[in-house]
């Protein structure tokens, strides 16, 4: 049983995704799409095979998704 577990309101239900097609094989990375400010916190990664690892990240993001437009 492989899934990702949301906070409540944090808008990441349609944007995060295994990067591997079956995380059991002993790659669990994720991917989030379109990353925004919003997103910059603590993330929990939690394995379970026959003991329970847990793990923190704090991500931050910062500067622009895009490049701006060119100007001539």
């Amino acid at each position: 049983d492989h899934h990702v577990n949301y906070g409540s309101g944090s808008g990441l239900q349609d944007r995060v995704a295994f990067v591997q097609t079956d995380p059991g094989q002993r790659d669990a990375s994720i991917r989030v799409a379109d990353l925004q400010e919003s997103d910059t916190g603590t993330y929990q990664c939690r394995v379970k095979k026959n003991t329970v690892a847990v793990h923190e990240v704090i991500v931050t993001v910062q500067g622009e998704a895009t490049p701006p437009d060119p100007r001539c």
